[in-house]
C-alpha cells in the first residue's frame, strides 16, 4: 500500500511539474507551429512562436536540446545563467545550448516575438523551469 501511495504521489508531482512547463506564464503566448522528428534517433524539431506583451516574462529554464532564436518583431532582452542579459531585435538571431538556464523578457512597450526552433529529444518535457 505504501508503495502505491508513493508512486500516485510521484505521478501527481510528475503531471504538476509537466502542467507548469506547458502554461505560460502571465503576457505569453506559445503557438506551436511545427514538430517533427529527425533523422537523428530519438530527436525532434520544434517550432513555436512566443508572443511576448510589453513586461511579459519567461521565468528561468531550460530545454532537454538546443534552441534557435529568431525575433522578427520587437525587441526582447535573453538571458542565460551566469551571463549579461543580450537584447535581440527585429531580426536578430541568438542560439541557447541544450539544458542551459535562460530567461526571456519583454523590456518595451510593444508587443514582441520570438520564433524558438527547438532541436530536443523527443519525448521530454520541452520546457522545464528552474530555481533561480
Amino acid at each position: 500500500m505504501k508503495r502505491i501511495l508513493g508512486i500516485a504521489m510521484a505521478v501527481v508531482v510528475c503531471a504538476g511539474t509537466v502542467a507548469l512547463a506547458q502554461s505560460p506564464p502571465a503576457g505569453l503566448k506559445r503557438t506551436d507551429l511545427l514538430r517533427h522528428d529527425l533523422s537523428i534517433e530519438g530527436r525532434e524539431a520544434i517550432q513555436t512562436r512566443v508572443d511576448f506583451a510589453p513586461g511579459a516574462v519567461a521565468p528561468w529554464h531550460s530545454h532537454p536540446g538546443e534552441e534557435l532564436i529568431y525575433v522578427p518583431e520587437g525587441a526582447l532582452q535573453f538571458q542565460i545563467q551566469g551571463q549579461e542579459p543580450v537584447t535581440l531585435k527585429t531580426g536578430d538571431t541568438y542560439f541557447i545550448p541544450a539544458g542551459v538556464v535562460h530567461t526571456a523578457r519583454n523590456l518595451g512597450t510593444i508587443p514582441g516575438v520570438e520564433l524558438a526552433t527547438y532541436i530536443v529529444e523527443k519525448g521530454k518535457p520541452l520546457l522545464v523551469r528552474a530555481a533561480k
